[in-house]
């Protein structure tokens, strides 16, 4: 069997982190569902830049969108919308057998918001009124800017995918502003299952400590962390807190393992996710390993509850000079700058390209 169906039958979701129009078009994400065990989708600035550039598939649409007059960043959303409203509906029956449990895509608020409050709140409840699919994540960063709107959008029902986090703290943090929300649903009388997943970033803190440490400590860091989150979490959805809000109808906000991408060669090529195979949980990777995966017939051990040995390994990168804290601070603060710097690019790849079609047009 393979290690896709495996992971599935553990209790994992295995979710595709990419999308472009030729994967739907080419019927290739359909086949992905149906012999890979995919069952939900990620997107960010990155992927969307890389499509667009890499494509011709969207320039029907994007003569379409310069004849009604939108450009830049407006255009960007209705090509994006296009894209994951459809594969919302390829994931729909999935979203309606699990009970909006699974099959869920997500769209990220625009990166240069990261730091407004009040604008990422109103992009968010509008793409969600856009799209008009109950199976949306809209994407807000887990940064100090963005908790306040992660509470207020799930208050207002609004499904987030909570991004960026690095650490057990940054996932604490997602989590209380995902329950004080749907808190106040139960005491205003409303509905309380409003779905959620808070992604954790895996793999970045491997590459942030590659050549400071030992050895035998390489490619452990971001495992050791995830596990120690994971240790968190199982305590969070036990607690006395967390069983009231399940007792008045909520679903508890399930944990993403996210940049589970391998990047070093010299490691195996599906290293973190045979690590962090665990139940009710997520696991979005790329094209690359989720084809990779499939190659493979066995997984491993489950990730241990209570974290197995992962404070005795942190405790081996404090010793080495690691201060954990300060690093998840500046991974954070870098990745919000990442997904600026890709959508800047994004920006100006979707104008050149209107700018070639424009000119083609003319002529």
């Amino acid at each position: 069997m393979k290690a896709t169906q495996l992971l599935h039958n553990l209790g994992q979701s295995l979710w595709l982190d990419n999308i472009t129009r030729d994967l739907l078009l080419s019927g290739t994400l359909d086949r992905y569902i149906a012999e890979l065990s995919v069952t939900g989708l990620t997107s960010n600035p990155t992927i969307f830049d890389n499509a667009i550039k890499n494509s011709a598939a969207y320039d029907n649409s994007i003569r379409e969108k310069l004849e009604k007059g939108l450009s830049g960043e407006k255009l960007f959303f209705e090509l994006a919308m296009e894209d994951l409203t459809a594969a919302a509906d390829l994931f729909r029956p999935i979203y309606d057998r699990t009970n909006g449990v699974d099959g869920w895509v997500s769209l990220e608020v625009s990166p240069l918001l990261a730091y407004d409050t009040a604008s990422t709140l109103a992009a968010a409840k509008d793409l969600h009124a856009r799209a008009a699919r109950p199976n949306l994540f809209i994407k807000i960063p887990g940064t100090k800017e963005g908790l306040p709107a992660i509470e207020e959008a799930i208050f207002a029902g609004v499904p987030i995918n909570v991004t960026l986090l690095f650490s057990r703290e940054h996932y604490l943090a997602a989590a209380e502003a995902f329950l004080r929300g749907i808190e106040r649903r139960i005491d205003a009388g409303l509905k309380p299952n409003v779905g959620s997943v808070a992604s954790v970033f895996v793999s970045r803190w491997d590459g942030a400590v590659k050549g400071k440490v030992p050895a035998e400590l390489n490619n452990r860091l971001g495992i050791a962390i995830a596990e120690r989150t994971y240790k968190a979490c199982r305590e969070l959805l036990g607690s006395s807190r967390w069983q009231r809000v399940y007792n008045a109808g909520a679903y508890p906000q399930r944990l993403l393992w996210a940049s589970t991408g391998t990047k070093d060669p010299s490691a195996s090529d599906i290293l973190y996710v045979k690590a962090l195979a665990a139940p009710f949980t997520v696991n979005t990777m790329p094209e690359a390993t989720l084809k990779a995966l499939a190659d493979h017939t066995e997984l491993g051990s489950i990730l241990a509850a209570d974290g197995g040995d992962c404070e005795a390994v942190l405790a081996q990168f404090a010793k080495a000079g690691i201060d954990v804290d300060a690093l998840a601070a500046r991974l954070q603060d870098e990745g919000a700058k990442s997904f600026v710097n890709s959508w800047n690019e994004l920006m100006a790849v979707t104008s050149s390209k209107t700018a070639v079609l424009k000119k083609a047009a003319s002529h």
